[in-house]
């Protein structure tokens, strides 16, 4: 849902459409600079726009039929969010975490989701554990239905973390835990994660059942050792090199 902030809201984005055969763009004329940044997000977000695609600006205008002043607008928003670098004379990138920002993305989402799950059961009412439970049994139906894509899987993975943030009703720290769950998808994409989805899933459930006998150490630990397993899933023993990939190709992949 679009806010007056700058922040993209990727949970809540549709997807990027792509652009007709004919080069001809969709009929909707009437895209705000925000739709279009949290589009791309969620499209970044979901592994359709991988590291390294080069945002055609050109390209972008015929999918929104809007002008490049406006498709420019959106990326310098998303890049204030960390997900696309603006390079002087070059364009527009999705960006290609380093190891060491890999590392420093999980080392602060230990240090803020300690203090979501302490906020959490000290605030949540009963119907917060109801649509995280909810959640959950939407994780589950998708890891059951081998139709269902892996990137889909994964971004359900990521929205518990946000949707357990926004239930603390600290919406500045719910944002920055959306930002860094956005940059965690970018991560797993560049450093190839083995995660496994069943496990997150089952992970999930024993942190809110904790939860719910409100027992807040074990709570915590249970959370923290969940980002290590997922850090630790990746490769991250050396750098990936540079990909810059088309971006009307990635998206018609």
């Amino acid at each position: 849902m679009p806010r007056a902030s700058s922040k993209t809201s990727v949970p809540s984005a549709a997807p990027v459409t792509a652009p007709a055969e004919n080069g001809t763009a969709p009929a909707d004329k009437n895209s705000s600079i925000e739709s279009i940044a949290n589009d791309i997000a969620t499209a970044i977000v979901e592994k359709r726009l991988p590291p390294g695609t080069w945002l055609r600006e050109e390209a972008l205008g015929r999918v929104y039929s809007v002008s490049r002043t406006k498709v420019r607008a959106a990326l310098l928003m998303l890049s204030k969010d960390k997900l696309i670098e603006m390079i002087p004379d070059k364009g527009a990138f999705v960006c290609q975490p380093t190891v060491d920002e890999a590392r420093e993305v999980f080392a602060v989402r230990r240090i803020l989701e300690r203090e979501v799950v302490r906020l959490f059961i000290a605030n949540a009412r009963p119907r917060d554990y109801q649509t995280l439970e909810q959640h959950i049994k939407f994780e589950r139906t998708a890891l059951r239905q081998s139709t269902t894509m892996g990137t889909v899987r994964e971004k359900l993975l990521g929205d518990f973390h946000v949707a357990l943030a926004e239930a603390t009703g600290n919406h500045t720290l719910a944002e920055m835990v959306r930002e860094l769950v956005a940059r965690s998808s970018l991560i797993a994409m560049l450093y190839h994660s083995s995660n496994d989805p069943h496990c997150s899933s089952d992970e999930h459930s024993d942190f809110l059942r904790l939860c719910r006998k409100g027992d807040v150490e074990a709570a915590v630990t249970c959370m923290i050792e969940h980002l290590e397993r997922i850090e630790a899933s990746l490769e991250l023993g050396t750098e990936k090199p540079d990909r810059q990939l088309d971006l009307v190709k990635a998206l018609l992949a």
